[in-house]
């Protein structure tokens, strides 16, 4: 290995470092908004758990790295041969093995995360059926690419554990390039949907430029395509790449839960009334917009096809401070 490797190996423990701060800030964010909440449900202590078991994963991520680069530049600083014969002797040392197995699992919780998020927006299970075999090659990868580079005589950098992680590495970018995609034309959509109907002020609080980055995981997978290209050329920055990508496999999902849990991100219910509903708007006062939803359901106790109306009437605030949520008033 080279003098580049070696910086770019510290340059990426120390970004990790401000990346693990990051991420604990949004945990304890998370964490206190759902456990100050008056009454939990399901939903709430399944996000408690999906974001603790993200910040272990973090943790051992973060932690095992900076103990290897504590071995290898201090403690063996005199390692016969120097630091790049001691990174050839223990590449494969248990707790490297299970540094590259935290990304790993959180990266296939991440990536599910996503396709749920696709689910939501699109509000069909047809079109999360790709990503979802996607996610499955990503995981049988993956266990290959942590088994090849685990063994004795595994190396992470070469030969065949190579080749393991560029198709592993290949097959889970391509799934995050797809969901980012398929998310942001969605939210595009919705933005435009809403700006033409709502204004937009309501437009812009739920469907602006930090929504769109955080809820597509848009630098998650910009720094993935950089990790897959420099991996494929076996290039020395890589490592530095695949730190930041490690992290990014645990942060980028916690900022996407925090969005849902403070209400700013689109729930299903939104997009299922933005599909299924009309909507007829007349100005009012102070600029307040008086919002009539006509939503007709079966009148099953009758044979006939009669139906009746739910009305659903809606005050949106579109002064120079928008509301973050909608509060919908049912009259039967």
């Amino acid at each position: 290995m080279s003098s580049l490797f070696q910086n770019s190996n510290y340059i990426g423990i120390n970004l990790t470092a401000i990346l693990y701060g990051v991420e604990l800030v949004v945990y304890g964010t998370t964490v206190h908004a759902l456990w100050t909440k008056p009454k939990r449900g399901r939903a709430d202590t399944f996000f408690i758990l999906f974001s603790t078991t993200l910040l272990i994963l973090m943790t051992i991520l973060y932690s095992t790295n900076a103990a290897f680069g504590e071995e290898m530049w201090i403690v063996h600083a005199k390692y016969p041969g120097g630091m790049d014969a001691y990174l050839a002797a223990y590449v494969n040392v248990w707790y490297q093995t299970l540094s590259s197995t935290s990304p790993t699992a959180a990266n296939l919780l991440g990536d599910a995360l996503m396709i749920y998020r696709c689910y939501v927006l699109y509000n069909s299970i047809y079109i999360i059926l790709f990503p979802s075999l996607l996610w499955l090659g990503s995981f049988a990868s993956g266990v290959l690419f942590l088994y090849a580079s685990g063994n004795p005589h595994g190396d992470f950098f070469e030969g065949f554990a190579q080749n393991c992680g560029l198709g592993y590495y290949t097959t889970t970018i391509f799934l995050n390039f797809l969901t980012t995609t398929m998310i942001i034309g969605r939210l595009l959509w919705v933005a435009r949907y809403m700006r033409k109907n709502l204004g937009r002020a309501t437009s812009e609080t739920y469907v602006n430029v930090i929504a769109i980055i955080v809820e597509s995981a848009l630098p998650y997978t910009l720094i993935g395509i950089a990790n897959l290209i420099t991996y494929g050329v076996r290039s020395d920055t890589n490592v530095l790449f695949a730190a930041m990508y490690g992290m990014m496999t645990g942060l980028a999902p916690q900022l996407i839960i925090m969005r849902v849990i403070k209400g700013r991100a689109i729930s299903r219910r939104d997009m299922t009334e933005v599909l299924t509903n009309s909507m007829t708007f007349a100005p009012g006062n102070n600029g307040i917009h008086e919002v009539a939803i006509s939503t007709q359901y079966p009148n099953h106790s009758s044979t006939a096809a009669d139906t009746h109306t739910t009305a659903l009437s809606i005050q949106l605030q579109t002064m120079s401070k928008p509301p973050s949520t909608i509060d919908l008033l049912s009259k039967v």
